[in-house]
C-alpha cells in the first residue's frame, strides 16, 4: 500500500546543528510542491547541545495541528533515535547515521530521568540491548523500515567531488543531506528542494549553492542505495494553489505591525517573543512577497522590560503607533507601567507571547497560563483590551486590529499570542492588508478655544458625553497638558477631589462599554462546526487548530460538535457568549493551562459552568489524537469531569 501526500515528518538533533534550517527547507519545499503543511518546533532552553526537533505534517488539504504518530524520522544523532523511535508508524521509516548506531543509552548524558527510563523498560521487555541498535531493531520488528547513511563518509565523498577537502569537516551540512535523503525516499522532485534551499539561504548565495550541490549528491546516493520495500509513503507535487504562502508564526504579527503603521517597538530579549522584534529590527518586509520593500519601524532593545514598556509609552505619547513584545516574566515587570498607561489613557500595544510559568518556568515550552493575569494585571482598576489570536493568519490581522483598538479607545491593548503560534509554520492565504482599515481614533491636530481650560491649557482628559477625549501629540504648538501617575484634572494636574475622582474613573471605565458596543461580534467570538450541535467546545488562542481538526474528524463519523472560539477576553462579551451557549446541552472547555482559566471566566460572567474540562500543562501542544480521544470519551459518557492530556517528548 502506498500513502500519497499524507505524512508526518520529523527531523531531530542537537541544538545548533541546523535542525531548524533543514525543517524550514522541507516546509518550503512541500509548499512549493502545492501541498499544505503544519509544522512545530520543540527545543530546550539552553543555547546548544540539548535535543531539539521539528515536526512537519503534510497533506493535500489544510492541516492545523500536530500528530503523535510519526511516519518519517530523520536523525543525525543517537538521542533523536532514543526519544522518537517508538513513535514511528508501521510502514514508516527512520533515516539515521551509521556512526550513531552503536551508541549506548548510558553514553547519551542528556537522556536521563523519565525519558531514559521509558526507553530502558521498552527495550528490556523486548530483550534488546540498551543502544541505538537495540532501538532500531525494536522498530524493525514493528514494521518500520530502516535507512542507514554513513554521513561522514558521504561528506568526505562530496568534498572529494568538489575538490575541497575542507568540506568534509562541515558537520552542519549533514542536516541538508539527511533532509535530501528523505526527499529521495519520498520521491519528490529534487528541483523543488533546490528552490527551497536557495530561498532559505537567499542572503548567502555561495552557501546556498554549496548546499544545493550537497543535497543533489545525497539525493543520488539515496536513490542508488535505498529500497522502498515496506515503506508506504510518498509525496507527489500538485499544482500550486494561487495566493498561498508558507508562513512562520514568528513573522506574522511583526508583519501586521508593519502594515498597521507601528513606528516604534521596544523589547528586552525573551523567548518566544524576541523573534517579533528582531524581524522588525532587520528592517525588511520579508522576501515572502519578494517585494524588496523596507520597513519603517524604529526598534530599540532596552536594558529591561520596565524600560521597554515605559519607552513605548513615550513613543505613543509622541503620536507614533508604539508597541512592545514580551513573555510572561517580562510582562510581570511591566504591570506598574501598564497602570500608568491606563490612567493616562495611552494607546499602546503589548504583544504577550505566553510560555509555561510561573517564574522562569519552561522558557521554551507552550502554555496558556497568562489569561487571567493579562485581564487583571496592575493594581487598581483601569480599562484594557485583551485580544487573543488563534493561529498564524489571525495574528497578522489581529495585530492591526489591536492598534486600532488602542487608538480608538485610548487604552493599553494586550495581544495574546503564545509559543505554539510563534514556533509553528503553516500554509495559508497571502495576507491582504486591504481587509483591515487603519483607525487612529480621535486626534486633535490643532487647539481651539473650546479645547482650553481656564488657565489656557489643553484639556487632554476633557469630561464630556464621549469618554474618549481627543489626544494630541507631545510637542504640538500651544498644546500644554500634564501626564502623571496620580489622579488628575482635565488638564492633567494632580487632584484628590472626590467628585473629580468619580468622574475620571467613570470616564475611563465607560470606554469598556463603548468598546463592547462598537467591536464587531466576529472579533469577540467565532463559531465553527454545526450550529445546531448541542455539544459545544469552548476555548481560546492556539488550541483553535487542534479543535477544528478534531471537529472535522468527528464529522467524518457523523458526530456533530460546535466550537466557540473566544477572541475578545476583556472587556468580556457576556451577552454574546450567553447567546452562543443558550441552547448548549454539554459544554467542554479545552485549554492549555492547569486551572481552565477561560472556563472560570465564562462561569464568572455568564453563570454557565463547563460540564467537562480538557487541560494540558506539560509544555507540549495538544495533538489531534489526544483531543479527539478526550472528546470521544466525554461523548461516550466514560470520562471524568477533568481530563489531563500528557502527550509529548
Amino acid at each position: 500500500m502506498t500513502i500519497t501526500n499524507s505524512l508526518n515528518w520529523v527531523i531531530g538533533g542537537a541544538q545548533g546543528s541546523g535542525v531548524d534550517s533543514a525543517a524550514n527547507i522541507f516546509s518550503r519545499a512541500c509548499a512549493l510542491a502545492g501541498l499544505h503543511i503544519f509544522g512545530k518546533r520543540e527545543y530546550y532552553s539552553n543555547i546548544k547541545g540539548e535535543h531539539s526537533y521539528f515536526t512537519v505534517r503534510v497533506a493535500e488539504k489544510p492541516v492545523r495541528s500536530p500528530l503523535e504518530e510519526l511516519n518519517v524520522l530523520v536523525s543525525f544523532d543517537a538521542e533523536t533515535v532514543f526519544r522518537h523511535f517508538d513513535e514511528v508508524s508501521k510502514g514508516g521509516a527512520i533515516i539515521y547515521d551509521t556512526d550513531a548506531a552503536e551508541a549506548k543509552l548510558e553514553e547519551v548524558p542528556t537522556m536521563d530521568g523519565p525519558a531514559a527510563s521509558r526507553v530502558q523498560k521498552r527495550l528490556e521487555k523486548a530483550g534488546l540491548e540498551l543502544s541505538v541498535a537495540g532501538a532500531l531493531e525494536y522498530v524493525r520488528r514493528q514494521g518500520v523500515v530502516l535507512y542507514p547513511i554513513p554521513f561522514f563518509k558521504v561528506l568526505e565523498d562530496f568534498a572529494g567531488k568538489m575538490n575541497d577537502p575542507s568540506l568534509s569537516k562541515l558537520a552542519r551540512m549533514t542536516n541538508v543531506m539527511a533532509l535530501s535523503a528523505s526527499f529521495a525516499l519520498l520521491e519528490l522532485d529534487p528541483g523543488i528542494l533546490s528552490k527551497a534551499i536557495r530561498h532559505i539561504f537567499r542572503s548567502k548565495a555561495k552557501i546556498a549553492e554549496l548546499n544545493v550541490k550537497a543535497a543533489e549528491h545525497i539525493y543520488d546516493y539515496a536513490k542508488q542505495n535505498f529500497k522502498r520495500d515496506g515503506f508506504e509513503y510518498r509525496l507527489s507535487a500538485r499544482p500550486v494553489q494561487q495566493g498561498m504562502i508558507a508562513m512562520q508564526g514568528n513573522q506574522s504579527s511583526a508583519m501586521g505591525k508593519m502594515v498597521a503603521g507601528c513606528r516604534f517597538q521596544t523589547y528586552y530579549p525573551i523567548t518566544p517573543a524576541t523573534d517579533d522584534s528582531e524581524l522588525l529590527e532587520s528592517n525588511e518586509i520579508l522576501d515572502i512577497y519578494d517585494s524588496g520593500k523596507k520597513g519603517s519601524t524604529v526598534v530599540v532593545q532596552t536594558e529591561d522590560e520596565i524600560a521597554a514598556i515605559t519607552m513605548a509609552i513615550g513613543g505613543a505619547l509622541s503620536g507614533a503607533r508604539s508597541a512592545t513584545a514580551t513573555s510572561g516574566p517580562g510582562f510581570s515587570l511591566m504591570a506598574e507601567a501598564l497602570g500608568w498607561a491606563g490612567i493616562n489613557e495611552v494607546p499602546i500595544v503589548i504583544s504577550l507571547y505566553q510560555r509555561a510559568g510561573p517564574s522562569t518556568g519552561l522558557p521554551t515550552r507552550h502554555e496558556q497560563g497568562d489569561l487571567q493575569f493579562a485581564v487583571n494585571a496592575g493594581h487598581g482598576e483601569f480599562p484594557r483590551v485583551v485580544f487573543a489570536s488563534g493561529d498564524i493568519e489571525e495574528s497578522f490581522y489581529d495585530t492591526i486590529k489591536a492598534f486600532n483598538f488602542a487608538d480608538r479607545y485610548q487604552m493599553p491593548v494586550i495581544h495574546m499570542l503564545d509559543k505554539a503560534i510563534a514556533n509553528s509554520v503553516i500554509t495559508c492565504k497571502v495576507f491582504d492588508p486591504a481587509l483591515v482599515k487603519i483607525d487612529r481614533g480621535l486626534i486633535a491636530k490643532e487647539i481651539t478655544e473650546a479645547d482650553r481650560g481656564e488657565a489656557g491649557n489643553y484639556l487632554r482628559f476633557k469630561l464630556s458625553d464621549n469618554p474618549v477625549s481627543p489626544r494630541i501629540a507631545l510637542g504640538t504648538k500651544d498644546a500644554i497638558f500634564w501626564n502623571t501617575g496620580d489622579e488628575h484634572t482635565e488638564e492633567g494636574h494632580i487632584t484628590e477631589d472626590p467628585d473629580l475622582r468619580i468622574q475620571m474613573m467613570d470616564k475611563r471605565m465607560s470606554k469598556l462599554d463603548l468598546a463592547l458596543k462598537e467591536i464587531p461580534d466576529e472579533d469577540k467570538a467565532a463559531a465553527y462546526g454545526d450550529p445546531a450541535a448541542k455539544t459545544v467546545i469552548v476555548s481560546w488562542g492556539s488550541t483553535k487548530g487542534v479543535i477544528l481538526d478534531t471537529i472535522e474528524k468527528l464529522e467524518q463519523e457523523g458526530i456533530r460538535v460546535r466550537f466557540i472560539q473566544l477572541r475578545l477576553l476583556s472587556p468580556f462579551p457576556t451577552e454574546l457568549v450567553e447567546k452562543m451557549l443558550a441552547d448548549a446541552e454539554q459544554v467542554i472547555a479545552v485549554e492549555m493551562n492547569y486551572s481552565a482559566q477561560l472556563a472560570f471566566m465564562v462561569r464568572q460572567h455568564t453563570g454557565r459552568n463547563a460540564d467537562n474540562l480538557v487541560v494540558k500543562y506539560n509544555g507540549r501542544p495538544m495533538t489531534l489524537e489526544e483531543v479527539y480521544n478526550a472528546v470521544k470519551r466525554i461523548l461516550n459518557g466514560n470520562a471524568p469531569r477533568r481530563q489531563v492530556l500528557k502527550s509529548g517528548s
